[in-house]
């Protein structure tokens, strides 16, 4: 039988994604987690600006991640927002920046289009279509995307910059969506943003994520792409149809720590 149509094989994997995201949807997951750089942070603007650029060099070791997270608040004095605003040309020229393929250059451009929102275009969370938005999380993405490569860029740059519309599943910018977006007591993740609703979201689909989906046999397509990030979303609003991408920590949690295989990156 198929499991998928099976309501008791439904309720039980409900179930275990409920208990793992109560377990994993704490404090304590911050520590580890890329998403303790924004934490040490208290403005709207400061937040959203480290925590869009972290979550891009979010791949490879978490204590990496960190690290280079740490050296970008020391670069921006811990102010991203003035530093954004602020930079001149030469200081941004004189950026010493690498985490994998993401180097200087790269942030530098991140820096001028940044600039650009915040000065134009009303912000980072306008970039992405604002309140009036009329679209659905993927043509935010494409229009936040749009808004970026309006500003001049070397082409390597756009590879940081996912897009759905090459079949991507946009890891890195679902990731800092759940973190604007999401809000419950557990304050994980920030719930900053009010222009997109937590059951607009969808899930930072990944190497463990993936995985976990599959062997519990709720994602049946084998490759981590938008298609079949679609695939597991419509079984993950079954569950939770207001906030489907709490089980992010569940599907995270799990692979991350309880699978054999501890080696595959985040």
């Amino acid at each position: 039988m198929d499991g998928l149509s099976d309501s008791k094989f439904l309720t039980e994997i409900k179930n275990l994604l409920e208990e793992k995201s109560d377990q994993y949807n704490t404090a304590d997951f911050i520590i580890e987690d890329p998403i303790s750089i924004p934490h040490q942070l208290t403005k709207k603007e400061d937040i959203e600006i480290i925590a869009f650029i972290v979550a891009t060099i979010s791949w490879g070791n978490r204590k990496s991640i960190i690290k280079n997270g740490e050296k970008l608040l020391d670069i921006m004095g811990y102010q991203p927002l003035d530093f954004t605003l602020n930079a001149s040309a030469k200081d941004l020229k004189s950026l010493q920046f690498v985490h994998r393929t993401f180097n200087a250059d790269d942030l530098q451009f991140f820096m001028r289009a940044f600039k650009k929102m915040y000065t134009e275009k009303g912000g980072l969370e306008s970039a992405f279509g604002g309140l009036k938005f009329k679209g659905d999380l993927k043509e935010r993405i494409i229009c936040f995307r749009e808004n970026m490569l309006q500003i001049k860029h070397e082409k390597r740059s756009e590879k940081h910059i996912s897009s759905p519309l090459s079949n991507s599943a946009c890891k890195r910018i679902n990731m800092f969506l759940r973190w604007m977006v999401r809000s419950d007591k557990r304050n994980v993740d920030f719930g900053i943003w009010k222009s997109i609703k937590p059951f607009e979201l969808m899930l930072p689909l990944d190497v463990h994520t993936g995985r976990v989906a599959r062997e519990l046999g709720i994602l049946q397509r084998t490759q981590n792409d938008w298609t079949a990030l679609e695939e597991l979303m419509q079984v993950l609003r079954k569950f939770d149809k207001n906030d489907p991408v709490k089980y992010d920590f569940a599907l995270f949690g799990i692979g991350a720590y309880e699978m054999k295989d501890k080696s595959l990156p985040r």
